[in-house]
């Protein structure tokens, strides 16, 4: 029997915001749990329905705490870091897991999950950098990233030139000098998107250090349209990456970083990563990215 045919299953879906900052704002995905019973195409049809950029769907694993698969409205994809801090989230409070160390299985691999007093952290792998002299090899220029954001070469921030950094998927990392440069920027969504496909991205990660709050590292926009989404609002494993571009091309010689996103969102919803560097001898050999979790509604999908 297809999935067409049948008639009247209810599937219940969680809306987590991942990444709150003060019990608000974050980035929504979709959490269903007790997954085992649909197929991938069921998957995908939820995922459709839901409507967020991820859905994330919780099976039982053989090999880690759970196995958690990933669907935007359109595939399948290995990781998403959102989805996976509020599906951990949501599994503690749910009082799943208790605080301390415990894993997911992806398509791809396990990674490690830390938990700790409803905080949920994601590990992710040290750094690789390609520069962007390098990404001609694959038809890209600087020139032609610029342009796909209404920027001129001199809105950079001289300390940190752009580069495509991979802690387990492909973000370019771009740092602009002040906010206002953050706020105005103009994305060329189609643009965006046939870069992304030649560098084989999910999408730009851009940012400045200037901030007005103290505690707070850089401000962040994000634009992943390969993964229809034009803009979101807490991306953690791209605040992976900038981590390490904080602490290996701007000097910044720390292990805890707070990345905040979402704030110059056409519909804000301001968002707080918190990443946290394994070091030895100064070098990064992998890191956590994470933060806080808050169901906001609850949906009854049917199939």
């Amino acid at each position: 029997m297809s999935i067409h045919q049948e008639i009247n299953r209810t599937v219940p879906v969680q809306i987590v915001n991942a990444f709150v900052k003060d019990g608000a704002g974050g980035n929504p995905a979709g959490v269903v749990l007790d997954a085992d019973r649909y197929s991938d195409d069921e998957k995908l049809l939820i995922a459709q329905k839901v409507g967020l950029s991820e859905t994330a769907f919780v099976s039982k694993s053989e090999t880690c705490g759970i196995r958690l698969d990933f669907f935007t409205p359109t595939k399948r994809i290995a990781h998403c870091g959102h989805a996976t801090i509020a599906t951990f989230s949501y599994l503690a409070e749910l009082q799943r897991f208790g605080d301390g160390e415990t894993s997911k299985e992806t398509v791809d691999g396990p990674r490690k999950i830390i938990l700790d007093r409803g905080m949920a952290y994601m590990e992710q792998l040290a750094p690789t950098y390609t520069p962007a002299a390098n990404w001609s090899d694959k038809g890209v220029t600087l020139c032609d990233v610029l342009k796909s954001l209404g920027l001129a070469s001199d809105d950079l921030d001289d300390r940190a030139r752009p580069v495509l950094v991979n802690t387990g998927n492909n973000f370019i990392v771009l740092a602009v000098r002040d906010q206002a440069i953050l706020k105005n920027i103009t994305p060329d969504q189609d643009a965006i998107n046939a870069i992304s496909e030649k560098l084989d991205l999910i999408g730009y990660y851009i940012f400045t250090t200037e901030t007005d709050d103290a505690d707070i590292d850089a401000t962040t926009r994000m634009f992943a349209p390969r993964y229809g989404i034009a803009e979101e609002a807490a991306t953690g494993m791209a605040a992976g990456p900038l981590a390490c571009v904080l602490h290996d091309f701007l000097d910044i010689k720390k292990d805890t970083f707070l990345i905040a996103q979402g704030a110059f969102m056409a519909q804000p919803s301001p968002s707080q990563i918190k990443v946290t560097l394994d070091l030895k001898d100064g070098r990064i050999t992998g890191l956590l990215a994470g933060g806080q979790g808050k169901v906001m509604k609850n949906l009854n999908i049917t199939l």
